[in-house]
């Protein structure tokens, strides 16, 4: 079962996977026959609440992502970053190529660490490997610095239920992964679909804000006359997770099991991820092109993208160079059909001959690649452009404000800490499978990452979490340099989950009244989890200081600062250096230290914090500088680091 409210379950952070199997499907405890539609966010095991009423007024194609939104604004590269030949920029659109970490203007090292990390998971973690083998793909700009397969791409024969062990292939019948292995995309397999959904819209055949039931008048049963386009694209219509088409043996009688089907919430009042609306979706799709999905596809993005290892039910001769997925027997599977290999996993997809529009396209890394590049350069590959700049935008601008924790684009999720780890931005889009792959395009650093994994293989209950990804996503994140903001190096944090780092500056004396604390400051945090923290001890407690902000604004501009009165700073600030100013003069006439206390919890990081050009002026006097040798000497770091990136 690839479906996708089962990666409801794939959230554990660094360190070992936890827990058991993350199915929707039969056997599984995410949904079962019923599906509970669960937010694919969890956080410490616990489902995150949600709620609210969606209000959007309706959306016109080209001022759907407005230019100034926040979040929205241009593509960028972190200020003042090396961003190699390779990279981003304004008006560049780059095609991939192969190159050195140094081209795409990457650290080498977290690239190193980044495989590292993944091999990892080919061993027991706990108690059974992640996944058999995957291949990993990180780049940024038109480079594709790591283009890397590890472990295997078919072990086992079957899975032993009694024994909960593996039945390994002989070892020459075993197949390693390769650059080139194509994958069951799983839940991927949903971008496809939305993209061709998007480009319906920017043509005018599909409206956004229409209902479904305009399209398809037999899917108002049910109570879904009101269910719009939208609602499907961003998992707000109300279905449930899943049904088990499958269990009906004719195309109609699914399709009578979906008009059916009666909404678990109120459209629109709850966000529940579903492959039902990507079902609802492709149907749509199919009647108003007259084409087939798996002709779309090709017709409109593969094809023009020339991505020719992506497509629906790929031919028997490609088998040796596919991914085998789950020894599919009852009761963990829906369907007996033995060792699924070079067919669709999802039941619900292989009941539909393998073409759906939640599962059953299948690719290879470098193909996706591709895509992400396509998406980062704004719709165009090379001489052939699949969308426009505007509709891209739709992809990557959050429609779901009134649901925090589960934002998204459309079809896109945006801003998931549980499986794109520190890449996560409010701009960063991407999507899981159950299977194992994974995909994220970072917008405000031009990178993108491609975990393709066989984690089902021999069996779904072997894998839980999302380590591998998040490991590997904190390690591109990593990879991308900042610079200090003045001189060779600046205190950097660390990305440490569970950890507490602390930046302390000597015992100063302040006699003034315009004594203060200037520096420069950038931090990128998991939001409200992690915090950085500004304290002053006078010789007892520690207390939080006070202190504004200001970024950098358009042209030669400088927005107003922006108060921090409770004296932290956590969440996205655009990953550019800020000013910072503290009014010290409470403490006029005591002897003080100042520290920066960053403290994260065991889930998931963002990229970490950075202080350079640290300053505490009093009067007319500058007591401390960190840039005069005698003053930088006499700092405290425990878990931060002088870093010249």
């Amino acid at each position: 079962m690839t479906g996708y409210a089962a990666e409801n379950g794939d959230t554990a952070a660094g360190g070992l996977p936890e827990g058991g199997a993350t199915g929707s499907g039969p056997g599984n405890s995410a949904g079962g026959a019923t599906g509970s539609g669960i937010g694919r966010r969890r956080l410490g095991g616990g489902i995150l609440a949600l709620g609210g009423a969606l209000a959007l007024a309706p959306i016109p194609l080209a001022g759907a992502a407005e230019r100034g939104a926040p979040g929205s604004g241009p593509v960028t590269a972190d200020a003042g970053a090396s961003m190699g030949s390779g990279a981003h920029r304004p008006g560049h659109r780059p095609t991939l190529r192969r190159g050195s970490a140094a081209r795409a203007g990457l650290l080498q090292e977290p690239l190193d660490q980044l495989v590292r990390e993944a091999e990892a998971y080919l061993a027991d973690s706990p108690k059974h490997p992640w996944y058999a083998g995957a291949v990993l793909l990180a780049g940024r700009g038109g480079t594709v610095a790591l283009h890397r397969p590890i472990g295997k791409a078919v072990r086992y024969a079957a899975y032993d239920e009694s024994t909960d062990t593996g039945v390994e292939f002989p070892a020459e019948q075993q197949i390693a992964m390769a650059e080139d292995t194509v994958f069951d995309l799983a839940s991927i397999s949903k971008l496809f679909t939305s993209i061709l959904a998007v480009q319906q819209i920017e043509r005018g055949a599909l409206e956004l804000e229409a209902t479904v039931a305009s399209y398809l008048p037999d899917f108002a049963g049910g109570g879904k006359k009101a269910i719009t386009v939208r609602q499907l694209l961003t998992h707000t219509s109300g279905f449930r997770s899943w049904i088990p088409l499958y269990q009906e043996p004719t195309r109609e009688g699914k399709l009578r099991m979906l008009w059916n089907e009666v909404p678990a919430s109120t459209p629109g009042s709850t966000y529940l991820y579903s492959d039902l609306n990507l079902i609802s979706l492709q149907l749509i799709l199919e009647r108003i092109t007259g084409r087939t999905l798996d002709v779309l596809l090709h017709d409109e993005i593969t094809a023009p993208l020339g991505m020719h290892r992506t497509r629906y039910n790929p031919p028997a001769s490609w088998k040796p160079k596919i991914a085998a997925t789950e020894d599919a027997r009852l009761p963990w599977s829906g369907l007996e059909r033995g060792l699924v290999w070079g067919e669709v996993h999802d039941e619900n997809a292989y009941s539909f001959d393998g073409v759906a529009g939640h599962a059953g396209v299948f690719s290879c890394a470098w193909d996706l690649a591709v895509l992400a590049r396509t998406l980062l350069n704004g719709g165009v590959y090379g001489r052939s452009r699949i969308l426009s700049e505007d509709s891209v935008d739709l992809l990557f601008t959050d429609f779901n404000t009134a649901f925090p924790g589960d934002e998204h684009g459309l079809g896109f999720e945006l801003y998931q800490h549980w499986y794109m780890g520190a890449m996560a931005t409010p701009r960063s889009a991407g999507h899981t499978g159950f299977t194992g792959t994974s995909l994220v395009l970072d917008p405000s650093t031009d990178t993108f990452l491609i975990v393709l994994g066989n984690s089902v293989h021999p069996v779904r209950s072997w894998r839980s979490g999302s380590a591998p990804r998040v490991a590997t996503a904190n390690q591109l994140a990593r990879a991308v340099p900042v610079r200090p903001e003045r001189g060779r190096t600046a205190w950097f944090s660390g990305m440490a989950s569970a950890s507490t780092a602390t930046l302390t500056l000597p015992v100063l004396r302040l006699a003034s009244a315009r004594s203060r604390l200037e520096c420069a400051l950038w931090w990128d945090t998991e939001p409200g989890s992690d915090r950085l923290v500004l304290e002053v001890s006078a010789g007892g407690e520690w207390q939080p200081v006070p202190f504004t902000t200001v970024g950098p604004g358009p042209g030669h501009h400088r927005p107003d600062p922006r108060p921090h009165p409770e004296g932290w700073v956590s969440g996205w600030s655009g990953r550019v250096w800020h000013r910072l100013e503290a009014d010290l003069s409470p403490w006029r006439g005591k002897g003080v230290q100042l520290r920066w206390r960053y403290t994260t919890d065991q889930l998931y990081v963002g990229r970490g914090a950075y202080v350079d050009s640290l300053r505490v002026r009093d009067g007319g006097a500058t007591v401390f500088d960190s840039g005069r040798p005698r003053d930088a000497g006499r700092i405290a770091a425990t878990g931060w680091v002088l870093s010249a990136d």
